[in-house]
């Protein structure tokens, strides 16, 4: 499976955001350096490749979203934007197991993840609403594992349910956009893609 491998800290210096997540993404940043002018398509662009940036998506499967997205009636960006945000790597990262996108994606293939107590490794699998995802017993004793679910408790989010005694978190409902911890324009992707 073909996988992401740009340099990240140099994507989100030139992002202007830190999409990875890591600490010392923007630790670089220049603040006098002159901005370029920027054209209507390239600002398109830059939004679109920051959302792929942000899910560790390729470029096919991005297509792929936001096709079924337009299909589905409605506002298309927020569409795309709830069927990646239930993707089952990017659940177990808003749970709280991972520290990031890409370490939630390991975690996935690896087998340390079930869902409704079944194993899935495949990180691109839809959750859907009232699935409990948990960690495999014997993953439970990973410290690191362990650190990132008890202890930092990343992200509090309306829509997803947790229970720190179990090592689980449950999907109770779809998310809505202004629910979304992220920043994107997704009305610029849509343009973009509708050309």
């Amino acid at each position: 499976m073909a996988t992401r491998r740009d340099p990240r800290f140099k994507e989100c210096r030139r992002f202007g955001l830190n999409v990875y997540g890591h600490p010392k993404a923007l630790k670089r940043v220049k603040k006098d350096q002159r901005q370029k002018k920027v054209s209507e398509y390239g600002t398109q662009l830059l939004e679109k490749q920051k959302l792929r940036a942000y899910y560790n998506l390729l470029e096919r499967q991005f297509v792929r979203y936001y096709d079924k997205a337009r299909k589905q009636g409605g506002i298309t960006g927020e569409n795309m934007l709830k069927l990646l945000e239930c993707r089952l790597d990017n659940i177990v990262y808003r749970i709280g197991f991972a520290n990031s996108i890409r370490q939630a994606r390991q975690m996935v293939n690896h087998g340390h993840v079930l869902v409704n107590g079944q194993r899935c490794d495949i990180p691109s699998a839809n959750v859907k609403v009232g699935s409990t995802i948990s960690l495999k017993e014997g993953s439970r004793s990973n410290e690191m594992f362990k650190k990132s679910f008890q202890e930092l408790k990343t992200f509090d989010l309306p829509y997803i349910e947790k229970n720190f005694d179990n090592f689980e978190g449950t999907l109770t409902r779809i998310p809505e956009r202004d629910e979304l911890p992220i920043e994107i324009n997704e009305t610029l992707i849509v343009e973009f893609y509708s050309k």
